[in-house]
């Protein structure tokens, strides 16, 4: 559907020809736009509520500022995940106002402030050495409109460390959880706590943890109930899910 199509449509609505909601209807379906190398989705927030997010990993720095450009030709907030800081470079010399946030490997366009999150999302980091992945969960839910809370370094090795910060957990409508190693903490959250939990198993450990697989599968096996699992050092997939929990 072209330009010409579009204005067509919106006459058609104007004249009482169609109604708005069929004129929606027929917009969720508009095509891409093709960059030759990328195909870039621009009706994805009107299809699912969410707009395109750009996968920076194995892209050039010119391929992504090139996306990054035309997504912010239509979007308010853009995002790139797993972008490096030449990518970044890149990005910036075509779109003014970005970011670039460093332990999530993110570059983030926000123009668009309002809040679309019912509550607040909390992210919850075992240890330390989870910060990067939980960092990337949290750009995730604040590019979507969401308050996010963070607490970081409260594993189960010292377990007083998450018992005193219940009440920053009992105000979280959706929270995310971290871990590493045996991948324990989602497990004892889920079970103080009435809320979607969210795990998302880190590739932190030493040899037997297999590079996440371990934390993977102790989190698949969780016996809380309210506790779903993402993939390997997954946060932005863990951040979207949230945003989507917490709009309902």
């Amino acid at each position: 559907m072209n330009p010409e199509s579009i204005r067509k449509l919106f006459e058609q609505v104007r004249a009482g020809r169609i109604s708005p909601d069929d004129a929606v209807q027929r917009l969720r379906h508009l095509p891409f736009e093709d960059l030759g190398f990328a195909k870039v989705d621009h009706h994805r927030a009107l299809r699912v509520g969410m707009p395109e997010v750009i996968f920076g990993q194995g892209k050039t720095p010119a391929q992504l500022a090139q996306i990054f450009f035309r997504l912010s030709k239509h979007e308010g907030n853009v995002l790139a995940t797993r972008a490096s800081e030449k990518q970044f470079a890149a990005a910036r010399k075509k779109v003014r106002g970005l970011k670039y946030h460093g332990p999530a490997r993110a570059i983030v366009l926000q123009r668009d402030p309002k809040k679309y999150g019912k509550g607040m999302i909390a992210v919850v980091s075992a240890g330390t050495s989870d910060i990067p992945v939980a960092e990337e969960a949290v750009v995730t839910a604040e590019v979507m409109g969401n308050d996010v809370e963070r607490l970081y370094d409260v594993g189960v090795a010292g377990i007083h460390r998450l018992l005193a910060n219940r009440g920053a957990l009992a105000r979280a409508r959706v929270v995310i959880v971290c871990a590493g190693m045996e991948g324990a903490l989602p497990s004892v959250v889920g079970g103080l706590l009435g809320v979607p939990v969210i795990a998302v198993p880190t590739s932190i450990g030493y040899g037997a943890a297999f590079e996440g697989l371990a934390a993977l599968l102790g989190m698949m096996n969780s016996c809380a109930s309210n506790v779903s699992v993402v993939n390997i050092d997954n946060g932005f997939g863990a951040g979207y899910v949230a945003s989507l929990m917490n709009r309902l």
